[in-house]
């Protein structure tokens, strides 16, 4: 007999929840903070008071045990009834808050009652519900008597419905794991690498470790990483799987490899969560939550809507949501996440995950063994996570907002006084920066006084918000709250690994605390469940990762092999060719040189890589001018959606017909693009992708150098070196691809380079002039043209 917890303010909160969904209806306290005024109001008890009292019972229903538990915030004996008392905290009014919120709270303080009179044997109890209105702790007191026969029966019928939602769970866990225990491999075999990467996935959730992966394009590392995660499901080591990817094309990537393995008997429930400007209907847009009808009666609507889903879909996309949603008329953001609950595999994208300002509580609140991490392309977590960690902050938005505010000057002193002394912060903090000649500085020292001022500033704003209606003044102020929210947070993690910059710019001034190494933060991320496989084509340095995305000694690493037949790839280093920003312009002319002996053994398609637009436009127009006939395609510096998916259909018409597309390393062209067989039959990657210097890479640099002795490779060279891994993968895409990548910069064949190139890229050579480049074009194609 398996043991469940169920908490009791969960419990209730999901079975008993009503009304609006609405941001009004919720507070800005912080745990902390609600904790201090808990306790403050505890020691002011009666000696008779017991604070923080545990509290359980538990019911046997479909064969496992059921341990519903929380913790009373306080229960008083001394008088002749007992008293049990729930405290609340908001910064709501008391009378303001909507009757389904005091339903909510009174439903929790009867739970707790229920249970302390069953355990004591004692027939009657007073309920008290103490709420306090912050930021001023105004008190409000509200008591009601309860017997042990009414509290019996509001937690039986609580009970009776939630043994519904245990038997639909039960349902689906015992169809998860039977199917998933059944489960074949749904392809005939396994490539080259495959078997031992789906081991090594299978093993590392088992042991409860982090294991980093690099696997090669062709690998199959979706199918080869969500395969034994489930099958894992199958012997009930976890029962939650997510996939975190980056982008939205591996998310359909992971949506269809669970449709194949359903087609194999998988019976499982996916969902894919979008961002909420994504997702939510257009006619929701311009509303406030109290006029919007998916938002209004949110939570009278939900279960039923949950049930209806769950019941009748398994693979659940956009698409679905939406139409669930408008059949029950939620708000399908809102929606998906409270259907996740319910679901076994959760896609969705890192932030989800590894972001503090919108990771997803109702999962990440603390550790649970029963989730897995698979985290795609994760080589994309490493700048990202550095600015989920960061936070700006700029000046420029105070004055316009006092002008607006002092319109009514009486009524927002408050606020314009909070703001001005915002100002004052600002500028007394910037000025070392304004007596530099770049007008900048950064350091190690946090900004104490200022974040306490900012912290202020964010509760005056918030106590006034509170008494406003919607308009133009107050929709700018709130988007600087949220700026000021959102920087307030990161200064809670603010440690050595920071550094705050200080930028004097246009007559602004500009805070940012910035994150050098998120890797402490990953780490706690990724301990949050039970097992992490973090993979991607490109994860070379492998150690570089494991350093930079968890710093744990005990992480697993493996290379998986190519499934791709070694001689369908070669790898020429142009030796000739010098790219220093010192003599760029001298280059223009072996690159078009280089270019153009690359096209020309063998029509077809080819992309050029470049460090910079204005690097592209110079060999591009260049190139152009002296092979006016060769069609070239290029990248612009703004591309929509439409003018991306024309540039690559060009790319798949005319196998035979020579284009030559010009494109930015790092860019939208150079991950996550699939140009199978003749459509892509080389490419050229000018330069080593080095990100140009810049004061934020400078400080990475030091810092690590400091650290570890590597500033300039974790700054530098191995982020640039990441995007040129990427542009190359881009030419070989299944097993009967055969295609060329020219690396144009004559550092490519320095020890530093070599020693860091994917384990893959085994047939390499070296040419130092274009009759060498000729002919080694030339074997390659001879020998196994297709």
């Amino acid at each position: 007999m398996a043991e469940h917890q169920i908490g009791i303010r969960e419990l209730v909160e999901f079975l008993r929840r009503s009304g609006d969904l609405s941001p009004a209806t919720s507070s800005e306290n912080t745990a902390r903070e609600g904790s201090r005024i808990h306790r403050k109001l505890q020691h002011h008890r009666p000696e008779t008071y017991q604070s923080e009292v545990a509290l359980k019972t538990s019911f046997d229903y479909l064969d496992d045990s059921y341990v519903i538990s929380g913790r009373a915030d306080g229960i008083d004996l001394g008088n002749d009834k007992a008293l049990i008392e729930e405290i609340k905290t908001s910064d709501l009014a008391f009378d303001t808050l909507p009757e389904s919120t005091l339903k909510l709270y009174w439903a929790q303080v009867k739970v707790y009652s229920y249970i302390y009179m069953q355990d004591k044997s004692i027939d009657t109890i007073d309920m008290q519900l103490t709420y306090v209105q912050t930021p001023d702790e105004q008190i409000t007191i509200r008591k009601q008597p309860i017997d042990l026969t009414e509290a019996t029966k509001f937690f039986d019928a609580l009970i009776k419905e939630y043994q519904e939602w245990i038997k639909l769970r039960h349902e689906l866990d015992e169809r998860r794991i039977k199917s998933a225990r059944h489960l074949k491999f749904p392809f005939s075999n396994y490539r080259a690498g495959q078997h031992q990467l789906a081991a090594n996935v299978y093993k590392t959730i088992a042991l409860e470790k982090h294991l980093f992966v690099e696997a090669p394009t062709g690998t199959g590392k979706t199918i080869s990483t969500l395969f034994p995660a489930i099958k894992s499901m199958g012997e009930a080591l976890i029962n939650r799987i997510f996939y975190f990817t980056a982008k939205q094309s591996t998310r359909h990537v992971a949506e269809n490899t669970i449709g194949i393995m359903a087609d194999k008997g998988l019976t499982i429930k996916n969902i894919t969560l979008t961002a909420k400007d994504k997702i939510i209907f257009d006619q929701e847009r311009d509303l406030a939550p109290e006029e919007n009808p998916y938002m209004v009666g949110y939570y009278d609507r939900i279960r039923p809507a949950i049930k209806d889903i769950i019941q009748n879909e398994d693979q659940i996309t956009k698409p679905l949501i939406q139409k669930y949603a408008q059949k029950h008329q939620v708000d399908p953001f809102e929606f998906s996440l409270d259907v996740s609950l319910f679901c076994d595999v959760i896609i969705c994208d890192y932030n989800y995950l590894f972001d503090p300002q919108v990771h997803l509580q109702r999962f990440f609140s603390v550790p649970d063994k029963q989730n897995c991490f698979l985290v795609d392309e994760v080589h994309n977590l490493v700048q990202r996570s550095r600015e989920m960690y960061s936070a700006t902050l700029t000046a420029s938005p105070i004055d316009p907002l006092v002008s607006q505010l002092a319109k009514k000057k009486a009524a927002n002193s408050k606020v314009i006084k909070s703001l001005q002394s915002l100002k004052r912060s600002f500028r007394r903090y910037s000025k070392p920066a304004a007596t530099t000649d770049d007008q900048q500085i950064a350091q190690l020292a946090p900004l104490d006084n200022f974040n306490n001022t900012l912290g202020d500033l964010i509760e005056v704003i918030h106590e006034w918000l509170a008494t406003q209606k919607p308009g133009e003044t107050v929709d700018a102020v709130v988007d600087y709250y949220l700026q000021c929210r959102s920087y307030y947070l990161i200064s809670q993690f603010y440690d050595d690994t920071y550094r705050t910059r200080i930028i004097i710019d246009d007559h602004t001034i500009i805070f940012r605390q910035f994150c050098m190494d998120p890797s402490k933060q990953i780490q706690a991320s990724l301990n949050l469940g039970r097992a992490a496989i973090l993979f991607s084509a490109t994860l070379s340095p492998i150690a570089y990762y494991q350093r930079v995305l968890g710093n744990e000694p005990d992480s697993l690493c493996m290379i998986s092999a190519s499934s791709f037949p070694k001689q369908n790839c070669q790898v020429i280093i142009a030796n000739n060719i010098n790219t220093l920003y010192a003599n760029r312009n001298n280059s223009i002319k072996p690159i078009c040189d280089t270019i153009f002996t690359l096209i020309s053994q063998k029509a077809g398609h080819y992309m050029i890589f470049f460090p910079s637009m204005a690097y592209l436009t110079m060999v591009r127009d260049q190139f152009g001018q002296q092979h006016p006939d060769v069609q070239i395609l290029s990248q612009q510096a703004e591309m929509d959606n439409t003018a991306r998916i024309d540039f690559l259909n060009e790319f798949r018409t005319d196998p035979q017909q020579t284009k030559v597309g010009f494109a930015l390393l790092g860019g939208i062209f150079s991950e996550g693009i699939d140009l199978k067989n003749d459509q892509l039959i080389g490419v050229g990657i000018v330069s080593v992708g080095l990100p140009g210097m810049n004061k934020e890479s400078d400080l990475i640099r030091d810092y690590f150098d400091q650290l570890n002795g590597q500033g300039f490779s974790y700054a530098y060279q191995l982020p640039g070196f990441n995007n040129v891994s990427q542009a190359a993968g881009r030419v070989i895409r299944t097993d009967e691809d055969k295609g060329v990548i020219v690396l144009m910069d004559q550092r490519f064949n320095q020890t530093r380079y070599r020693q860091i190139f994917p384990k893959h890229w085994t047939n390499i050579e070296v040419s130092n002039n274009q009759t060498q480049l000729k002919k080694e074009l030339n074997n390659f194609w001879k020998n196994g043209n297709r």
